[in-house]
């Protein structure tokens, strides 16, 4: 079994003000594939992803963004 290198990502997600918005990011992010953990601080926007080397940050912040008025900054 070949061993995938994890890694861990922080960026900023704008617009994230409740609750909701937290589970609602991290539901969406640990369903893609190559994410294996999601933690995001609604009240400063800070979001930790933990994932796959291979993971497509570029997918990864779309999806983010299409889920509602959020802005991703950062990788």
């Amino acid at each position: 079994m070949e061993e995938v290198e994890r890694m861990k990502t922080t960026m900023t997600i704008k617009g994230t003000h409740c609750a909701s918005c937290k589970a609602l990011i991290e539901d969406v992010c640990k369903e893609l594939d190559g994410v294996t953990g999601c933690t995001v601080d609604y009240k400063t926007g800070k979001t930790l992803i933990e994932h796959d080397k291979e993971l497509d940050m570029k997918r990864l912040k779309k999806e983010i963004e299409s889920l509602g008025d959020y802005k991703v900054e950062g990788k």
